[in-house]
């Protein structure tokens, strides 16, 4: 459509040439009551137009900015508004010709509310928009704007409020200076914008989770620091649960992050908006779409999605083969051993029967096990492999479990046969017996974590949930197959040595090992809880103890005597199991392993595990040895006391100026889950050596002097000298 240009007189004299749409729309606009409205003040917001430049060139455009400055306590919503909420809209009303572009949002903040999460904005929002001018709009004709902005102001509870402003732009033939007054605030909206789109973002949605991938190779303005803070704001609703925690890690050249679905996740875009907060303060944001699929895998990538089902399911079995050997297994040996041993004149069905028992034992308690920790994951929660043993009251009534099964093998006090059936030692029972020894090996052995099994476990949890348990349930089997395998083979159980009164020798010489384990669990106790927790266990143990005992006096007295001697029993039970779960109320010890040495021989001191630490030690350019252990792990203990805990390694690390940090996972701690989740592990141990400028490696699980020596000054270039 032509321009239809009318000549202007003012005093006689011809002024200017106006648009005649633009000189009608002026005039309407001179009349409307928010004409002259440059601000709007609501009860919580003030609202105002702002133009970049006092002046603009007809074919350049110009930057304006909605400002709405927030009372304290009160936010506005970013394009995604989370949880709840609503994004602010402005509703235009321009000249013929002039357009305006969408909003240009501002990365957002995490706005927590109760349970909720919302994305918004406190303080000052500064929303940009870009303002075009068509080339022949005649330069010195004004441009007049009026915008209806809506937004939606929350604290406890929401108000929405809107206002009308108007802004009158001048033109002319060269751009106009940028106001000084306000050059601030645009350069500052400006570095909040998030910067280009991120390429080769994949989303991955197996395993009942999403995981985000982004290949930093291809990204290197993303820069991340392992004491950087990094979230990701979906932009779609329903792509993730906004208030869920976002575990991430930096595991090769990719950066990874575990997100859980949200009630869209299957058709939502998955885009948003990556930011990054420096720890100097500065955040840095990065728009984002993601592809859907499963990332590539880098090469020398430490990644458990390198594997396949098939070969994950090998390594299941031959870790939990190796379960059998490892020290954490040790104490339930004593039971096995009298299973082995119990019932050899029964035939070779009642044998069988015996092993399949044993085995649905093991296997249940991985089912249960697995299904829980799938649970709880997909529920947000920092958790992995032993995670039950992160529980106070589960480790004290433990304690307990393994104090009754002592004190009865040793036959101290006799609690019949479906307790003795766990020895194996009632063939009436037999079965049930081999179920429990079956239950309590699993529960036992669940917190270790053996070679091979480590990586098998962390590519289960990236499956979903029929695979992933299909997996952990085949760890179980290993664990159960050396006994399976001599009840079903007879040429196998002809080797066992004949039944005889040795048995009870036996059995009674192996209530120690059950003893030593209930002793262990009282050292984790005190470990997660300080003395206050230890006390707790030590007293139930004691009334659980006294109760046995005057169970066991009265077992041959009158019927009055009896039942004194089993509500005895009974109220010394149930208050042990109920100071052991009162522990659960008790702080954190803060008297863990980290930060003392490790041997007062030795003088090796580890410094406690942090992101930040790490960081700065690597910056520095020093080697940096990462031990993740728990005082509930044996195999971590008898690792560090034979290989870690040493002159011979202390003098070494002194040698290579190398800082040792250990990371203590026996109580909860989401910073190492999310470092064991970087390296594809879900439980401990995890030894990792950073050698400078160079990648991670992970050391094997079982560990010698010699390992870490040809490890460490190996890596360091220096040929290794014997000790």
């Amino acid at each position: 459509m032509a321009m239809l240009h009318y000549p202007i007189i003012m005093n006689g004299s011809k002024v200017r040439s106006m648009d005649l749409r633009a000189w009608v729309f002026l005039v309407l606009l001179s009349l409307s009551p928010f004409a002259t409205a440059s601000a709007v003040t609501t009860e919580h917001v003030t609202a105002r137009l702002i133009a970049e430049r006092n002046q603009t060139t007809p074919g350049v455009g110009i930057e304006l900015a909605l400002v709405l400055d927030i009372q304290p306590g009160w936010h506005t919503y970013w394009r995604n508004p989370g949880d709840s909420g609503e994004a602010p809209r402005i509703d235009w009303t321009l000249p013929d010709g002039v357009t305006a572009s969408p909003i240009r949002w501002p990365h957002p903040e995490l706005i927590r509310v109760g349970p909720l999460a919302n994305y918004g904005y406190s303080g000052r929002a500064v929303h940009l928009v870009a303002l075009s001018v068509p080339a022949d709009w005649p330069a010195g004709t004004p441009i007049p704007l009026r915008a209806e902005a809506h937004w939606l102001v929350c604290a406890e509870h929401c108000i929405p409020e809107h206002g009308v402003l108007s802004l009158t732009l001048e033109t002319a033939a060269t751009q106009g200076p940028v106001d000084p007054a306000w050059s601030d605030l645009f350069a500052g909206a400006r570095s909040a914008l998030p910067e280009g789109d991120i390429q080769g973002a994949m989303l991955d949605e197996r395993g009942g989770g999403l995981r985000l991938s982004v290949p930093l190779g291809t990204n290197p303005a993303l820069r991340i620091s392992d004491s950087a803070s990094v979230w990701f704001y979906a932009g779609s609703w329903g792509l993730i649960e906004h208030a869920a925690a976002q575990p991430w890690r930096v595991g090769g050249d990719r950066l990874e992050m575990d997100l859980v679905p949200g009630a869209m996740a299957a058709t939502a875009e998955p885009e948003g908006v990556l930011v990054i907060d420096d720890p100097d303060g500065g955040s840095r944001a990065f728009s984002l779409t993601a592809e859907r699929g499963v990332p590539p895998v880098s090469a020398g990538e430490i990644e458990p999605d390198a594997l396949s089902l098939p070969i994950a399911l090998a390594f299941a079995l031959l870790g939990g083969l190796i379960l059998n050997l490892m020290p954490c297994v040790f104490p339930v040996l004593a039971i096995k051993a009298l299973s082995l041993t119990a019932g050899q004149g029964d035939g070779a069905g009642r044998r069988a029967l015996h092993g399949l028992a044993y085995t649905g034992g093991v296997l249940l308690f991985f089912g249960l096990l697995s299904a829980a920790l799938l649970a709880l994951r997909a529920g947000g929660a920092a958790v992995g492999w032993g995670f039950q043993l992160q529980s106070p009251p589960f480790v004290a009534l433990m304690a307990d479990l393994f104090l009754v099964i002592g004190l009865s093998m040793a036959g101290v006090v006799t609690l019949g046969g479906r307790l003795m059936a766990l020895g194996g030692g009632q063939t009436g029972s037999g079965l049930l017996g081999a179920f429990g020894t079956g239950a309590l090996a699993a529960l036992v052995a669940a917190p270790c974590t053996a070679p091979l099994m480590g990586a098998a476990l962390g590519y289960a949890l990236t499956l979903d949930w029929a695979e992933a348990m299909l997996v952990i349930l085949t760890l179980g089997l290993g664990l159960a197959l050396p006994f399976l395998a001599l009840t079903l083979i007879p040429a196998l159980a002809r080797r066992l040595p004949r039944p005889g009164p040795w048995m009870e020798t036996l059995k009674q010489g192996l209530a120690f090992p059950m003893l030593a384990a209930s002793a262990w669990l009282l050292w984790v106790l005190a470990v997660q809880t300080g003395a206050d927790g230890l006390a707790l266990g030590l007293t139930g143990m004691l009334l659980l103890a006294f109760g046995l005992w005057v169970r066991e006096r009265t077992l041959f007295g009158a019927s009055r005597v009896r039942r004194a001697g089993a509500v005895i029993a009974l109220i010394g039970l149930v208050t042990a199991l109920w100071l052991g779960i009162s522990t659960a109320g008790l702080p954190a010890s803060s008297a863990g392993s980290a930060g003392t040495p490790d041997d007062e021989r030795t003088s090796l001191v580890a410094e406690p595990y942090s992101a930040e630490r790490l960081a700065e030690i690597r910056a520095e350019g020093r080697p940096v040895f990462v031990n993740m252990t728990a005082a509930w792990c044996i195999t971590c203990l008898v690792n560090e006391r034979v290989a870690l805990s040493t002159a011979a390694t202390a003098e070494l690390f002194a040698e290579q100026r190398l800082v040792y940090l250990k990371g203590d996972w026996t109580n909860r701690d989401p910073a190492i889950t999310a470092y064991l989740a970087g390296f594809g592990r879900s439980g401990v141990p995890l030894y990792v050596y950073y050698a400078p400028g160079r990648e991670p490696e992970v050391l094997p699980q079982i560990l010698t002097p010699g390992i870490v020596r040809e490890r460490v000054a190996g890596s360091s270039g220096e040929p290794a000298r014997n000790h």
